[in-house]
């Protein structure tokens, strides 16, 4: 069965996370180099059934655009015409970095791993698609 597959776009880092077979558990998978995210999802899809993907729509409080913004509609207007089959839902991402910190505090995880951006922004992702799914 297909997989949903959501992502946390960031200039340097994207955060990666994707469904079970099932769609009903929202894992984190990975951080990528934000140049590398292009070679990863190749690969990944090249191994895996996607039915579709979760992008993170940054904004700020009042729901208006952010400079990371136009950066984010790039990647996923570049996202559309690679993988046109591919249906792309946008998410709000407002709060899911400081949420990905508090469920991190929350599980236990040692200071020294909460400082690490790429935790965060797995998490992240894993937290936009739960948002996605209703979780």
């Amino acid at each position: 069965m297909p997989r949903i597959i959501a992502i946390d776009y960031g200039l340097k880092r994207v955060g990666v996370a994707v469904t079970d077979n099932l769609k009903l558990i929202a894992t984190a998978f990975d951080t990528i180099s934000t140049e590398k995210i292009w070679t990863f999802l190749e690969e990944y899809i090249s191994h895996e059934e996607i039915e579709a993907f979760v992008v993170g729509m940054p904004t700020d409080l009042e729901g208006n655009a952010t400079d990371a913004t136009p950066h984010v509609k790039g990647f996923v207007k570049k996202l559309g015409k690679t993988y046109p089959t591919i249906p792309i839902h946008l998410q709000d991402e407002r709060f899911t970095s400081k949420l990905a910190s508090q469920s991190m505090v929350l599980g236990g995880t040692k200071k020294k791993d909460r400082q690490v951006k790429s935790n965060i922004d797995k998490i992240s992702a894993t937290i936009i698609l739960q948002g996605f799914m209703g979780v």
